[in-house]
Order: structure tokens, then sequence, then C-alpha cells
């Protein structure tokens, strides 16, 4: 056949496809909130029970994030022991029960509408369940993708895995708009009077809106978990279970048959020791995984992403859903910037302009925000900040992720780095709400500009985090990432155990 000579580019993409709907399931179930959340928080305090506090708020928005440590943490296990593609099944099923369940969380315990402190702890249940689908989603399909896409548009196809995540995010966006319909988000002021004191435009929001959004999800999750069953399990994984000619089936199919040899034996001298401990490589390799997925959250985009409408509501647009859905299509295309340049200008520079451009946005929000007048230039800085993340942090850091550790341990190194993500991201949401609302006297903007004053030096460090440690992994193989840690961590200035010198721009020398 054809393919046997050149490889085939359609099933190549056709399977990079099926693996970025889990980016997009990931994009869609951390954004739903943004519209959900208004309506879900005057439900919950209707409770006759207990306060539903703005703690309990910040908590509630972010609680999905839990189960994406939890997910993350296993995914390494999972991947390695079950592989990626059963791993992805069992996320895609994660998803479908975590928006029907947060859909109706009263189901076959409670009764419906009524808010209480029990539902409210069944509510995070299934939110957490499918956080733990996103952890899982987060770290194991650009692993799949990066592990069967050939080296030289590897960053291009782990990108589009970042771009699917905001593609997912903009799909909610005008899924939650349309859902919303004529209908209005309640205002602070009226929640806690109960739904009587509560606008009649407001109410179908309360009681059933939020409900259809997170609902919503069932569908993308539903295909994802049916199509992940119809992809081929990552070469890299089945040669570590010395299942070789599964392995050469799949790389010859995408890369013919004389490169895919080439490749597969290159696979199997780096997994010749399976068993190397996580510090094989010294510690900064792991160090650096770790700071890239810390970075990429404290610079503080989700605070952005889960409560945009109650930002721009705060500024005083008068339609923040719209606004939202428009900062949803800017990021789309930014993240193309970053698609069809990753592969051109690199790693380190995208990570490293972007930060300082998004150090510009948050400098911008925080001088300008509350002042009359302004409001317009709040919003550009706003979406300035957004828009430099999305070519920057937002997809580099996930390509580098896949692809900066070693074969022998990247299973359980992108475990790590990616459950620290996670709990940045959750440290990030949970506590934006009080800290924007923090006031030194009374009426002052203190949680404004300190808020995004403080994500904009947060921007500033990353910056020179990248330039100072980062590698750059443009134009490397999978494998060239072990010989480069290996001269790092074993001969200092000397070059790898086989005596050639190594260089972390380009490969052997």
């Amino acid at each position: 056949m054809e393919y046997q000579k050149r490889g085939s580019s359609a099933y190549l993409f056709s399977i990079v496809l099926v693996a970025v709907l889990g980016g997009l399931l990931f994009g869609y179930d951390t954004a739903v909130i943004s519209g959900a959340e208004k309506g879900l928080q005057a439900f919950f305090m209707e409770s006759k029970d207990f306060a539903y506090t703005d703690g309990w708020h910040g908590f509630t928005s972010a609680s999905a994030l839990i189960g994406c440590i939890i997910g993350s943490a296993l995914s390494g296990f999972l991947a390695t022991n079950l592989g990626r593609k059963r791993s992805l099944i069992i996320a895609g099923l994660l998803f479908f029960i975590s928006a029907l369940g947060s859909m109706e969380p009263e189901f076959m315990f409670f009764t419906h509408g009524e808010p209480s402190y029990s539902l409210l702890i069944m509510f995070n249940f299934y939110r957490v369940i499918g956080g733990i689908g996103v952890g899982l989603a987060s770290a194991i399909c650009p692993m799949y993708i990066s592990e069967v896409a050939p080296s030289n548009i590897r960053g291009m196809l782990v990108s589009c895995n970042q771009f699917a995540i905001i593609f997912g995010q903009l799909v909610v966006y005008f899924v939650n708009f349309f859902i919303l319909g004529e209908h209005i988000q309640p205002l602070v002021e009226e929640m806690g009077k109960g739904i009587a004191a509560i606008n009649p435009a407001a109410q179908w929001t309360v009681t059933t809106g939020w409900r259809y959004m997170f609902g919503s999800e069932a569908v993308p999750a539903g295909l994802f978990a049916l199509l992940i069953c119809f992809v081929p399990e990552s070469p890299r994984y089945l040669v570590s279970v010395g299942k070789d000619q599964a392995a050469l089936k799949v790389l010859t199919r995408i890369n013919g048959s004389e490169r895919g040899q080439f490749i597969l034996q290159a696979i199997k001298e780096t997994l010749v020791q399976k068993t190397e401990k996580l510090m094989s490589y010294g510690a900064m390799c792991i160090f650096i995984g770790i700071m890239l997925s810390v970075f990429q959250q404290a610079v503080g985009i989700n605070a952005v992403l889960y409560y945009a409408p109650r930002i721009f509501g705060d500024m005083g647009m008068d339609n923040p859903m719209m606004i939202t859905v428009f900062m949803g299509v800017i990021n789309i295309l930014f993240t193309l910037v970053a698609i069809f340049t990753v592969e051109k200008w690199g790693r380190k520079p995208l990570l490293i302009f972007g930060s300082l451009g998004m150090a510009l946005g948050a400098f911008g929000v925080a001088v300008t925000f509350g002042h009359a007048g302004l409001e317009l230039v709040t919003a550009a800085s706003l979406l300035i900040y957004s828009a430099c993340f999305m070519f920057s942090w937002g997809p580099i850091c996930w390509v580098l992720i896949a692809e900066i550790f070693p074969n022998t341990i990247r299973g359980a190194a992108v475990a790590i780095a990616v459950a620290f993500q996670w709990i940045f991201n959750f440290i990030v949401s949970s506590t934006f709400v009080p800290m924007f609302n923090m006031h030194l006297s009374e009426g002052d903007d203190f949680g404004h500009w300190f808020t995004y004053g403080l994500y904009g030096c947060i921007c500033v460090v990353a910056a020179i985090f990248v330039w100072r440690l980062v590698p750059e992994t443009k134009g490397k193989t999978l494998e060239d990432m072990t010989k480069l840690w290996r001269w790092k961590a074993y001969v200092p200035g000397e070059g790898t155990h086989d005596g050639t010198a190594y260089s972390d721009k380009g490969g052997r020398e």
C-alpha cells in the first residue's frame, strides 16, 4: 500500500482529531461554570440549613479542580498500566456522568429544586467526578498526540490540543449564551433575598438555566467516549509492553515503513531501562516541568476564563455574556498564532513574549479597573492579557510538558507536572472572588488593583524563568530528550554516556 512507503497524513490527522476532543471537553468542562455560576449562587443562597457565603461559592466554582488534581495524579499510573487509549475512554465516561449529575444533583436522593447543604455536597461530588476526567484528559491527550506525531509537526499537533481546549471554551460560551436567551443573570444584591425578590427575567436562570448549561456537556462527552474506542494505542506504550509488531503497524501507517522501522528501533533503545527512577535524569528535569505548570496557572488566566461574565458585568458592560463570547473568539484566533508559529519560532520565544504581553495587560487592568471613563481601556487590557496567554502559555506549556521528559519516566513525570498545574489552578480560581472583593476601606478598589498587579508580577517572573532555565525542544524527537537530560544529569559540560557532545539547541553535535 502507498502508506507503507510514505505514511498516511489523513490517518494521522484523523486519530489526532479524535484525541483533541478530549481537549475540547477539558475546555468545555472548566468554562461551563462561567455562565452557570451566578444562577448556581442564587439557587444555593436560598438554602435554609446553611449560609452560602463567597467562600462557599469560590469553592463550588472551583470544586471540579479537586477532581483535576486527582485525575492528573492518577494519569501516570493509568497511562502506564492501562495504556493511553483505555485511560481516555475512562475519562470520557467520567465526563458523561458528571454532566448529567451536575444537571440533576437531586437524582434519587433529594427533592428537586430544594437547595440544602447535602445537595451542595452532592453537586460538588459530580463536579469532582468531571474534574477527574479533565485531569486524565489534560495529561494523557497531549501525551498521546506527542507519541503518535512525527517530530517535525509534533509541536503543531500538540498545540491543536490547546486549540481544542479554547474552542471548547468558546463553544460553551455560545451554548450558555443561547441557553440564557432572553433571560438574564441575577444581580448580586438580589441574591439571598429569596426567589421572589429576584428580577422575573432572572428567575428561570436560578431554577433551571444553570442545569441546562451543565447538562449540555453530555453530548460531546458521549461522542468522545465512543470515538476514542476506534483510535490505535500509542506506539510508545505498545513497545513498553512488548507489542513491537503492533507498534510497528501504527508507526508504518503514520510514517511509512522505512521511517517506521527507524522510529521503532529508537524507541526500543530508550525503553531498555523501563524501570528507571523518576530522578534518574536529575531533579532539574522534574523541577522545570513542575514550574512550567505552576506558572501557567499562577499568571491568573483561569480567574478570567471562569469569571469572565462577572468581571465584564462589574466593569459596567451592558451585555457581559456577549463580551465573553467575543473574548472567546479572540482567544481562538491567537491560539492559531501558536499553532502556525511554534515550529518556526520555537517554544521559548513564544513563552517569553507572551509572558511580557500578559504582564502589560494585567498591569493595565490593575491601573484602570473601576475608573469612570476608562472601561474600554480596562476591557482592552483584559483582552490583551488573555490573547497573549493564548499564543504562549496556553498551548506551549502543554507542548513542552508532553515532550520535555525522557521516555522512561514520561508517564510519571507528566502526571506530577499536571497535578501541580491543577493544584495551582484550584488555588487561583478559589481565591479570585475573595481577593478581588478585598477592601482596605469602604468603597476602595484595593482588591482590583492588587489582584491583577500580582498576576502581572508573576508574568514577569515567568518570562525570566523561561529565558534562564527552559531548554528549547523545537525539532527534537522524544528520544532526543532522553539524551539531552542524560547529558545534563550525568556529564555536565562533557557529553552523553557514549561520549558524543549534545546541544540543547539541536541534538548531537
